[in-house]
Parts: structure tokens; C-alpha cells; sequence
């Protein structure tokens, strides 16, 4: 076969398909630390399985600690091709996802899972959530995650319910600003990257964190007391994609992408409500003494916290969103 005609047939078969595929090289970026149980579980799974799925042919680039980029920015660099797949906390895009935050209002759930896969009925390609609101923004969730109940956590003594007032609280905005603010303490926004070292420089007091991203963040040695068995919302964390990437890409590999982000999305608030006892164990022996609220008190609490999730819902209402469309949604979802 001479030159010209074999450089003809090579160019035939890669246009047709019949030649290797390529490889897939897609870049993936979040704001969590190295190690950091969301990614090993939830992302570390997915990647894992597209591997399996696809024999190797996609490739993934894995940018952690805001390498690319803050965590309030990881929605815009997932939107402009920064990062192909980027992680996406809800409260840290709340201006462009206020609806997300259906997931973070307290007492909803009271596990990973229960909270996990309700949100996910809603937020998946297809769903109510995706359709009110990642679609018009040109993305598509492929996995998330909801963690467990948050707890309050304070560099000085809790006592008692009038403990919360003015305390200086990171919060994550959205109905959490909403809750402190019922509660008498003063939010302060900010991601959770940031929040070690505003521990440290007295920025703030206090935080409203699960068990489990304590010790990633390295927050015991700020710590002092620690609430029990109440109930102060979330966090929804999610990885998305943006539309146009997903459907540039072969249709097994988002067969691939769509199967894989199910099943890590189970099996990550598997492994997230199993680790919770493990890791509050892990922050009473490093000192945090966890304080159990009187019976009062959590009569108290729970009157205060009642209306968090009407007030957010008739708030987006009034602005034109459907916030008591997706609460409904959200709370029908709960109970399946």
C-alpha cells in the first residue's frame, strides 16, 4: 500500500470511528483539602468507576484545595470550561441558587441519606430542582451529597440555650443566616476553607459544622464545647457538569458519567452516616466537651427553628422563585 493511500484509509477509519477512541482528559476542581472525606467518598468512587466503565479512555486531572479557584467560584469555572467538573456548595452560589438551599434547612432529616437521596430525587437530570434551576444555568449535577445535621460548636462554654446569643457564627448564608439570626447570633459568611483561620483570629466564635468535617478543617484546637443531638441543617455539596461539556462527550461516556454519579451518590451518605459517631469520638478525645441542651431548651429551639423553612420559601416567592413548590417537593421527596 503506497503513502498516499494509506494515509487515506488511516484518515477513512478515524472518521468513521472504527479507529482507536481517543482518550478523554476532563478536569475536575474542588475547595476541599487533601484527604477530605466528601471527595474520598463521594468523588474518589465516581472517578473510579468511569475508569472501570470506560477502560481507561477517560482521563480526569484533579485540582483539590481551590487550586483553580474559590469555592464561591466553582460554579462559574464549571460554566466557562475552567474545570470540566467542579464542586458546588450550595450556599456558596446562593444569589444564583437560592433553591438549592432546600436541602440545608434545619430539622429536614436526620440522617445523610434520608436528607441525600430526597435531594437528589429533586435535583437529578430531570428533576424539579434541575429543571427550576441548574438547567437555566447550563449545568447538571452528576452526584451530591447532604451531610448530616449540623451542630454548633463554640471556642467558649455552652450552657444553655442563651448560650447561642451573640456569638460570632460562620455561616453558609441562605436559611442558615436565616436560623442564626432566630437564634440571637450574629452569621458571618464564609466558606469552610476559611473558617480555621477565622477560628483563630477571633473573626469569629463559633461554627455550625457535622461532626465529620471538624477534623479535616483542623478546627479542635479552637474549640471548646459542642452541642448534642440538636438539629441546625446542612450542607449540600454537589459535583456538576456544565450541559454543553456533557453532551460533547460520547454517549457510553455519559451513560458512564450518569450511572456512576448514582451510585456514588449512594453510597457516599452510606459512608457518611456510618463515620459520624467515629468522628464526634474523635473530637471529645481531643478535647470538645459535647453539651446536651435541657429539655426546655430544645421545646425552645425547636418553636424557633419551626418557621425557618416557611419564612425561606415565602421569601423566594416573593421573588419570583418558586420556593414553596421545591420545599413541597423536597418534603414529599423525604417521605418516599
Amino acid at each position: 500500500m503506497n503513502t498516499i493511500i494509506k494515509n487515506t484509509f488511516f484518515a477513512f477509519l478515524a472518521t468513521t470511528g472504527v479507529a482507536q477512541a481517543q482518550d478523554i482528559n476532563l478536569r475536575v476542581a474542588d475547595s476541599l483539602s487533601s484527604g477530605h472525606y466528601i471527595a474520598e467518598g463521594l468523588l474518589m468512587p465516581f472517578m473510579d468507576e468511569i475508569d472501570k466503565k470506560t477502560d481507561g479512555n477517560v482521563k480526569f486531572q484533579y485540582f483539590p484545595a481551590q487550586q483553580l479557584g474559590k469555592a464561591k467560584d466553582m460554579l462559574s469555572l464549571t460554566q466557562t470550561g475552567v474545570t470540566d467538573i467542579g464542586y458546588v456548595g450550595a450556599s456558596y452560589v446562593a444569589e444564583k441558587m437560592p433553591l438549592s438551599s432546600v436541602g440545608q434547612l434545619p430539622g429536614s432529616f436526620s440522617t445523610s441519606c434520608e436528607g441525600t437521596m430526597a435531594f437528589w430525587e429533586i435535583a437529578k437530570p430531570g428533576g424539579i430542582l434541575d429543571q427550576a434551576e441548574f438547567a437555566p444555568q447550563g449545568v447538571r449535577a452528576l452526584m451530591v451529597l447532604a451531610l448530616t445535621p449540623y451542630q454548633l460548636f463554640s471556642s467558649g462554654e455552652i450552657t444553655s440555650l442563651e448560650s447561642f446569643n451573640n456569638l460570632k457564627v460562620r455561616a453558609t448564608g441562605g436559611a442558615q443566616e436565616i436560623m442564626l439570626s432566630k437564634l440571637g447570633s450574629v452569621p458571618i459568611q464564609m466558606s469552610a476553607p476559611e473558617t480555621r483561620e477565622a477560628l483563630s483570629r477571633g473573626t469569629i466564635n463559633a461554627i455550625v459544622f457535622p461532626h465529620s468535617s471538624i477534623e479535616p478543617y483542623d478546627l479542635t484546637p479552637y474549640l471548646k464545647t459542642g452541642t448534642e443531638g440538636v438539629n441546625l441543617g446542612s450542607f449540600v455539596a454537589s459535583y456538576m457538569i456544565s450541559q454543553e461539556k456533557f453532551d460533547s462527550l460520547p454517549i457510553e461516556t455519559q451513560k458512564a458519567m450518569t450511572e456512576a454519579g448514582e451510585h456514588a451518590t449512594r453510597t457516599a451518605c452510606e459512608l457518611a452516616d456510618a463515620r459520624r459517631n467515629q468522628d464526634k469520638k474523635k473530637i471529645a478525645d481531643e478535647g470538645v466537651k459535647f453539651v446536651q441542651l435541657s429539655e426546655e431548651d430544645i421545646e425552645r429551639l425547636t418553636g424557633l427553628l419551626n418557621n425557618v423553612s416557611e419564612e425561606w420559601a415565602s421569601d423566594l416567592d416573593s421573588r419570583g422563585k418558586p420556593g414553596t413548590e421545591i420545599l413541597t417537593a423536597f418534603r414529599n421527596a423525604l417521605e418516599k
